[in-house]
């Protein structure tokens, strides 16, 4: 059994800035993909001629739960439209992928195991009875043709099969019939082992494999925590020990890891794929679920209050393809691209700068983050990532007001008819805890919660401090956030068409050309915050929430030989060019041009 179990979109409901971020996100791209993108508006899962593979379920996989958070009618009615298309079209043997059956066998499954997790999402949502027997129907026959060899697991279904396990646990709880554990067995054995290749995560490699592909390796994080059940296997944190080998070759001061599409080693100017970001925190969200392990949760807070709205631009109508922890400017580069795999402009913002799997994926990455916020199991309720929310569900009533990551200042509003223990999940990094104002130990707070109203006020501070990085190099943390120097730009827009797909205002390409200075260093480590407010647009470089002021010089930094727009990975030299100025830092997530990695003066 899962130690904590998630709440759907019908009983949280997103508050504050982020339902602002909810919001943002629906009047951008994603609430609007289906009506501007040929692959998702004339998609063959809904009787068109364009993909009918993964982008149709990767859009709905979040366009779904936004939806529902947002209890927004028009985009509701657009689900329903997609869902009714997808099981109409279901065959008579529960096939459900637009493919021709003669044709089946040369299909890569992924979109089998994608389509289904999907569905499951949107019966969370919606409720709908005809989806259990749909994805019983689905999974019994990719059962029978993995069982008799008509089909067998290939390609992006093979290094993915976990994925398969988020609906095969929702059937067994539904059927328990068993050949569900039989298939769970079959696709494990067909799957890829990630445990046999952690040596090749561990050198840079311009070759694209699948074995250190960065989403893929994103996902597999999972892998233990969901299948381990079903499949009678002891859980053993076998993700932990993958995370650490990762991190050290890999990793990130944003704690994800570097994949430009392949693993990149770490040096601050590689990229970092956007659908590695969300699957990633989705990793994150079902670990956590299923051990109750508060590493896992925090993890989850660092990259979802940095890395995910660094990728998007603040209007959510473009995105990158990779993101950089040292970004002095988003332009196209030229001669050979500085990525293991990826084009010229996969770092600039825009419909789908390198490949479209991200115009569809980074739907996912704040609706299940909002639905993180609480979770429960028995007559416990978990407020597992403190996001302003209000929580509805079996009579009890929890509202919680706050500006966290911005302050750490939490107010629950509680009403219930019953009683119930209620945990609040305290961040290792939180101090001098206070509970309606009197002081307590720093630990997860349980609290007996009576019938009727209740009021808690919890509060701790979180001191910045410098976090050291690879190659004597250092990022400024304060609680989950990350800060950066971040550097002003100006907008070069590109209006195109290419390939039938129109890129026009607001969702076509835009260069970030740096217009502020960018080579600098700390000077010592005296630093001094500031809480602005939280505006319109919550990750604002303009406006931000948070601010931190640090004494700095710039330093001869210098370029990567050839390119005129990437910093190098280390300084020429950490000789002060300039007298100590007072910087303003901002967070990571409101910085699009920014530095983040960089040396403190002896």
């Amino acid at each position: 059994m899962s130690k904590w179990n998630f709440y759907t979109s019908k009983e949280i409901k997103p508050e504050g800035w982020l339902r602002r971020q909810l919001e943002i996100q629906a009047e951008g791209l994603s609430g609007n993909l289906h009506k501007i993108w040929p692959d998702i508006r004339d998609s063959a899962w809904i009787g068109g001629d364009r993909e009918g593979w993964e982008r149709v379920p990767y859009w709905l996989d979040g366009f779904i739960p936004l939806a529902y958070l947002l209890e927004n009618e028009e985009m509701i009615a657009t689900v329903k439209k997609y869902i009714d298309a997808i099981v109409s079209a279901q065959d008579v043997d529960g096939w459900i992928c637009p493919c021709e059956k003669e044709k089946r066998a040369k299909y890569d499954t992924w979109a089998i195991q994608l389509i289904c997790k999907v569905l499951k999402v949107y019966y969370d949502c919606s409720g709908d009875e005809r989806i259990p027997d749909v994805i019983y129907r689905v999974l019994k026959n990719y059962y029978d043709m993995l069982k008799s060899g008509e089909m067998t697991l290939f390609g992006w279904g093979k290094y993915r099969w976990f994925e398969t396990f988020i609906s095969l646990n929702f059937l067994y709880k539904n059927y328990e019939e068993d050949w569900i554990k039989d298939l769970a067995k079959i696709i494990k054995q067909q799957g890829f082992d990630y445990n046999s290749v952690t040596e090749s995560w561990k050198k840079p490699s311009h070759n694209w494999l699948r074995k250190t592909h960065i989403v893929n390796i994103a996902m597999m994080l999972k892998s233990e925590a969901v299948s381990h059940e079903l499949l009678g296997e002891e859980y053993t944190d076998n993700a932990e020990r993958l995370r650490e080998i990762l991190d050290k070759y890999n990793g990130t001061a944003f704690e994800g890891f570097t994949g430009d599409e392949v693993l990149s080693g770490l040096d601050p100017t590689r990229g970092t794929e956007c659908c590695a970001v969300v699957e990633q925190m989705y990793s994150y969200e079902e670990i956590f679920a299923h051990t109750g392990d508060n590493k896992w949760a925090e993890r989850l807070e660092v990259l979802g209050f940095n890395a995910l709205p660094a990728t998007l631009s603040e209007d959510m109508w473009t995105h990158q393809y990779v993101q950089q922890v040292n970004q002095i400017a988003c332009q196209k580069t030229m001669i050979m691209a500085p990525w293991s795999t990826n084009g010229h402009y996969a770092h600039t913002f825009g419909l789908e700068p390198n490949f479209g799997c991200c115009t569809a994926n980074f739907n996912q990455g704040w609706p299940k983050f909002a639905l993180s916020a609480f979770m429960h199991k028995d007559n416990t309720i978990i407020n597992s990532v403190m996001l302003p929310s209000v929580l509805n569900a079996d009579g009890i009533t929890i509202k919680l007001e706050t500006n966290y990551p911005f302050e750490n200042k939490m107010h629950y509003y509680i009403d219930t008819e019953k009683d119930f223990n209620f945990v609040v999940r305290i961040p290792s990094f939180g101090k001098n805890l206070k509970v309606n104002g009197t002081d307590a130990e720093t630990k997860d707070l349980e609290i007996a919660i009576v019938q009727g109203k209740t009021e808690i006020e919890v509060e701790f501070t979180a001191t910045p401090f410098l976090k050291k990085r690879p190659n004597d190099l250092y990022a400024l943390q304060m609680g989950s956030l990350l800060f950066s120097v971040p550097i002003a730009y100006e907008k070069k827009m590109r209006e195109y068409t290419k390939k039938g797909v129109e890129r026009k205002f607001p969702y076509c390409d835009y260069q970030f050309i740096p217009q502020t200075s960018w080579n600098y260093s700390y000077s010592d480590n005296d630093f001094s915050v500031e809480f602005n407010g939280v505006g319109d647009i919550p990750f604002s470089q303009e406006n931000p929430p948070l601010t931190v002021k640090a004494n700095m010089q710039q330093i001869n930094w210098g370029l990567k030989f050839p390119y005129r727009s990437i910093a190098r990975k280390t300084p020429k030299s950490t000789e002060p060019i300039s007298k100590v100025q007072k910087i303003e830092l901002c967070p990571y997530g409101c910085a699009r041009l920014r530095m983040t990695e960089m040396p403190v003066l002896k």
